[in-house]
């Protein structure tokens, strides 16, 4: 199955990205002849195409981007029935008709083309409009509005919690101390204020960018990505078939632990809180990676966005 991934990659249309993982994932996702699945994170549709030249497949993607709407389009034109696309948040996947589904897909984060969209204000290295929505037309504040409305454990949540910023304390002051002076309207004037709360020796020390983590925890706020996944990974469950599939790949340990201990409870061994004797767990699913498999030195080196990436997978009971 590998080796079939890369050939479908290469043959791919020209300008088509490489999704992270996509070998790793179409091993353990094995999508086969009458196969039906859930793409619940679209983006640009790298894993949804491997899915569909793989076998004689259908696959129903969801995403809440519009954006990622109109990049479906293509899609439904060259696989017509075999593809369908929803403007969805996978939060929402218990409110879907169809299924049940053979395998099903999460590939958690922001997306290339977001962080390549510069007006989207994901990225710090383009001045912008402070965004970070996943869906601008959800109604949900944006990032500017969020953080000049913020309060002060909802500010540390998100730096501390969901950045994993080690300089938080003076990420959050440096916000509060700003904000009552002027809003923050751009991604520069919140990348100048963070790279001004951390340390010169920090800053030259850092292999990424000193704006990266507090950009991360602000846009994971912003969108409530936690817990959409806390909702979206059960309901998902649920919708497998006997002996259907689940993967997921993470960028963030806030993530990639949640998947850990769902995979773990629904595979009928202890996760954190469950003190129950062995005998008492039922064991609905088997664990296909023991350890999140990460991306080879090759890829990484092909794609950088895939070296903090972890796939874990799952398959459902019969």
């Amino acid at each position: 199955m590998i080796g079939l991934a890369d050939s479908l990659v290469s043959h791919a249309p020209m300008g088509i990205h490489k999704p992270v993982l996509y070998r790793e994932t179409m091993e353990f996702l094995a999508p086969h002849d009458g196969g039906y699945y859930l793409d619940c994170t679209f983006g640009g549709g790298g894993h949804t195409r491997l899915i569909l030249d793989a076998a004689g497949t259908k696959v129903l993607a969801l995403d809440q981007d519009p954006d990622a709407a109109q990049r479906a389009k293509e899609f439904e034109a060259q696989y017509g029935e075999r593809f369908e696309f929803q403007s969805k948040n996978f939060a929402d996947i218990d409110r879907i008709e169809e299924g049940p589904f053979d395998g099903i897909l999460f590939d958690f984060g922001v997306s290339s083309f977001q962080l390549d969209q510069a007006d989207r204000g994901f990225s710090f290295r383009s001045d912008a409009p402070l965004d970070m929505r996943m869906n601008p037309e959800s109604g949900q504040p944006s990032a500017e509005e969020w953080l000049a409305k913020a309060s002060r454990p909802e500010l540390i949540e998100a730096i501390k919690d969901y950045g994993e910023q080690k300089n938080w304390r003076r990420i959050v002051d440096a916000v509060i101390e700003a904000r009552a002076k002027t809003p923050l309207h751009t991604t520069k004037a919140l990348s100048e204020l963070i790279l001004s709360c951390i340390p010169a020796k920090q800053r030259y020390a850092s292999k990424i960018h000193p704006a990266t983590k507090a950009f991360q925890g602000i846009r994971i706020a912003v969108n409530n990505e936690i817990e959409a996944i806390e909702k979206g990974l059960p309901a998902a469950f649920e919708r497998l078939k006997p002996n259907g599939r689940l993967c997921v790949i993470s960028f963030h340990s806030l993530e990639d632990r949640i998947a850990k201990n769902l995979f773990r409870q629904w595979a009928g061994r202890p996760a954190p809180g469950d003190n129950r004797p062995q005998d008492m767990r039922q064991r609905r699913a088997s664990l296909l990676t023991r350890r999140p498999t990460q991306a080879s030195d090759r890829e990484i080196a092909a794609n950088s966005r895939s070296r903090s990436a972890k796939l874990r997978a799952l398959r459902k009971a019969e």
